[in-house]
């Protein structure tokens, strides 16, 4: 099968012929529709954070399909079905997933990363972690429900918590931005999109955003911020990983308001603990989605109430991998797939 493989930091990636999976007992093997294209792939490639497995390794963690072939002691899909594939994989076993925090398994597995991914023609999963998908979702748009979706899902819903009334004030626009955004508009929250960019603040616009802010064109994100709520957001959600997005956003949420960090940083931060105190602020980390979160999340888009197929402004061959991660730095793009 073709596939791009990922060889190191400096090397990059090439598409290249390699065998295609075999699957084992409680595997299936599923023909890739699409992948989506995330920054998170960008880090291995370029900013040399490094990946479980070591390469050579395909990445892409945010797949769909369909059923190709079907493992021993399968029996919740059979060939021929659509499904999403998460981006992470749980074990089911360790206190965490036992408690219901799937997302912050002990033992978790991500496509991509700790095992080959979907920047190719085929993928072998265990077949308890697979969606089934409706017809009335179109397939390739559906690869992007893996991550760039479920995520802010989470942690709009979960760790949030937005309200009907909240304000919410949204620190970055791209496409787990976008979808933030969306959700927290659906939930019935005011929200406030910030970003650098007046393309990006467009579509916040047009995904629910009843106000933007261009971080450039301010003094402070967070004086803006005070002066349309009143006093200060009820929630502040970074979608960046940008230590001094991070800061800012802590600095535009109330007395008793809650910030939520959805983007990844290794760098330290720096905020007044004695703020924390205070006023009585919650400061709350969010990653990724549990799996029983997917059921309604799949259901909203179902029922049109997560505006999927408008999301995706791009489309690219495997060979074209290259290119998709040069219009996403460029901000050209606000989700891409690719097509093997």
């Amino acid at each position: 099968m073709k596939a791009a493989v990922f060889h190191g930091p400096g090397v990059g990636i090439k598409v290249e012929d390699i065998p295609t999976p075999k699957v084992g007992p409680g595997e299936i093997l599923v023909k890739v529709a699409a992948c989506g294209v995330c920054h998170t792939d960008l880090h291995y490639i370029k900013h040399g954070v490094a990946t479980f497995k070591k390469p050579p390794i395909v990445l892409g963690h945010e797949a769909s399909g369909t059923v190709s072939e079907c493992g021993s002691g399968v029996t919740n899909v059979k060939v021929g079905q659509r499904v999403l594939i998460p981006a992470v994989l749980t074990c089911g076993k360790c206190s965490f997933c036992r408690a219901g925090r799937e997302n912050i398994c002990a033992d978790m597995r991500m496509l991509g990363n700790h095992f080959d991914g979907a920047y190719a023609e085929f993928v072998a999963v265990p077949s308890k972690d697979v969606l089934s998908l409706p017809d009335s979702i179109p397939l390739e748009e559906a690869a992007i429900i893996a991550d760039a979706i479920s995520t802010p899902f989470h942690a709009v819903k979960n760790r949030a918590r937005v309200q009907p009334g909240d304000t919410v004030v949204v620190f970055g626009c791209g496409g787990v931005g976008i979808n933030a955004v969306q959700l927290a508009t659906a939930a019935g929250g005011y929200v406030i999109a910030v970003d650098l960019s007046d393309r990006k603040l467009g579509w916040a616009r047009e995904f629910g955003a009843a106000a933007t802010i261009n971080a450039s064109k301010v003094e402070r994100v967070s004086k803006e911020v005070k002066k349309l709520t009143g006093g200060g957001a009820d929630i502040a959600m970074e979608v960046i990983g940008n230590p001094r997005t991070i800061e800012e956003a802590f600095e535009c949420v109330r007395i008793g308001g809650r910030l939520v960090v959805v983007g990844y940083t290794h760098e330290a931060i720096s905020i007044v603990a004695g703020k924390i105190m205070f006023k009585e602020l919650e400061v709350v980390g969010s990653l990724g989605c549990r799996p029983l979160d997917y059921v309604p999340l799949i259901r909203m888009v179902e029922q049109g109430k997560v505006d999927l197929k408008r999301q995706v402004t791009h489309r690219f061959g495997l060979h074209e991998l290259g290119k998709a991660f040069e219009v996403m730095k460029e901000g050209v793009s606000l989700r891409s797939i690719v097509v093997p």
